[in-house]
């Protein structure tokens, strides 16, 4: 019985399984004790679940009595979710559980992610392999593992492990909205050493923290240019260092290659003295950010403390830092020709750590041409080339290309249009689904993507609309009982 929060919300079946996958923790690469639980649970109702090489977890319900010919569906969903949180938040991601609270017709968390990506989508899938009254041909659930942080489970599958001829998958974040295409990526993964130095003599140590920016999906919202934390805090650091004599000891931002970083900060040693001019000066670059941000982030948030003293990085190690990360690319760098306004090509820096002795970054490209994503990466290798950084690409996935005269998808339309009396639309998106690298494994897969409404998707304050679920499932269930 479903305790708490998700007491009497609708579809039960499917609050139920999305209450399991809030009480247990899954951090990319460490799905294990979900999956074991998802496997045990399938077996317990006699359903053949297997887990391969890559550790996706493959689920088989057989058609139901005389449906037995209808083509096979692949129901598909990732079992991972991003791990975000505030950082005076004490959550756990790999013990504690997720709290979500209902609010104005919402599911929400505040200071964590709520993990409804692509939580909700896994618990559609569990519902319909519980479900003993819907009428169905044969199905296959697919549950993918990392897809957060590389898509490793998507890369892993293996051609011939599946059977289905038609795929619905389900991690998609507009109600109404059929999805037929989405953006292939790249990572740029940037490393260089340093060789800490003693503080300088007559300075005090202090801290700067960015907070208070929105973040969100790399993909799904960086068309909106919402403040990126690292690329605002190198630009009052490089105006700080004109001013004052600065050494920094440490920079580090954003937690997610996926996410577009919501704080930041940096430790300096600054000479004795210049702490309140420097908090005016920052103080007229809070004022500077928030015009800036205007209805996009006017939360930003600028503060200074003081911090303990140790070693700092060398002068020149902390201006080719400073300088290349001020250059680097971040947001749209072309939108598309093809699907109007779509994001084609974009960048995100999602992580930065760098102290004394070294540090790194990371970059995720995206792009609906794979030849697009390629040539920014290259050209963020090249930049930091100019420093001797090694800057080295990795984890390519392509991207899904739309096919308009999918018959899944004609289905898909008329159900919709038959059930709620409106017209869907069919979209590309800029953020990656797996649906492109399962795709590569098995040619000629009719694959169509859908969701509930998920707002905040990779942040803290991630919600999803509880009215759109309960439209997913009755839309959900009506496709499968009209495959022939």
């Amino acid at each position: 019985m479903v305790q708490g929060v998700f007491s009497g919300l609708e579809p039960a079946a499917v609050w139920a399984h999305f209450s399991t996958l809030c009480a247990i923790p899954r951090v990319s690469k460490d799905e294990g004790r979900l999956r074991e639980h998802l496997r045990a649970w399938a077996e317990g109702r006699g359903l053949p679940a297997t887990v391969d090489v890559a550790g996706n977890l493959i689920v088989r319900k057989p058609a139901s009595p005389g449906r037995e010919g209808v083509p096979g569906v692949v129901l598909q969903g990732h079992l991972d979710m991003v791990c975000q949180k505030n950082a005076d938040s004490g959550h756990d991601f790999h013990v504690d559980p997720i709290r979500p609270v209902v609010r104005d017709g919402w599911l929400i968390t505040e200071n964590t992610t709520l993990g409804a990506d692509n939580g909700i989508g896994v618990a559609l899938i569990l519902a319909v392999l519980e479900d003993i009254s819907l009428e169905h041909g044969p199905l296959e659930a697919l549950f993918t593992v990392d897809e957060e942080a590389g898509m490793g489970g998507a890369h892993g599958l293996q051609a011939g492990a599946l059977q289905g001829r038609l795929m619905l998958n389900l991690d998609t974040e507009v109600w109404g909205q059929f999805y037929l295409g989405c953006a292939g990526g790249i990572d740029v993964n940037v490393e260089r050493p340093g060789q800490g130095e003693a503080w300088p003599a007559a300075h005090q140590a202090w801290r700067i923290d960015l907070r208070g920016l929105r973040g969100g999906h790399s993909g799904v919202d960086i068309h909106e240019e919402r403040g990126n934390a690292i690329k605002l805090l190198v630009r009052v650091l490089r105006d700080l260092e004109s001013a004052f004599p600065l050494r920094l000891a440490a920079l580090g931002g954003g937690s997610a290659r996926n996410a577009l970083p919501r704080e930041a900060l940096a430790r300096l040693a600054v000479a004795a003295g210049a702490g309140p001019a420097m908090q005016a000066r920052l103080a007229d670059w809070q004022d500077t950010l928030r015009r800036e941000l205007r209805g996009v982030d006017d939360g930003v948030e600028l503060t200074l403390s003081p911090d303990v003293a140790g070693e700092v990085m060398a002068a020149s190690e902390q201006a080719v830092w400073l300088a290349s990360l001020h250059a680097a690319p971040h947001g749209v760098r072309r939108m598309s020709r093809q699907v109007p306004g779509v994001v084609e090509t974009s960048n995100n820096l999602g992580m930065v750590d760098v102290h004394p002795n070294g540090g790194a970054c990371n970059f995720m490209v995206r792009s609906l041409i794979d030849s697009g994503s390629r040539a920014l990466a290259d050209e963020i290798c090249s930049l930091w080339a100019l420093s001797g950084s090694r800057a080295e690409k990795s984890g390519h996935y392509p991207g899904w290309a739309p096919n308009p005269e999918s018959a899944l998808l004609k289905l898909c339309q008329a159900v919709y249009r038959r059930d709620f009396g409106e017209d869907s639309t069919v979209q590309v998106i800029h953020a990656g689904l797996e649906c492109g690298i399962i795709g590569a494994k098995y040619p000629g897969l009719d694959t169509v993507s859908f969701g509930p409404t998920i707002c905040g998707a990779h942040a803290p304050g991630e919600r999803v609309e509880i009215a759109s679920v309960e439209r997913c499932w009755r839309l959900l269930t009506a496709i499968l009982r009209e495959i022939r």
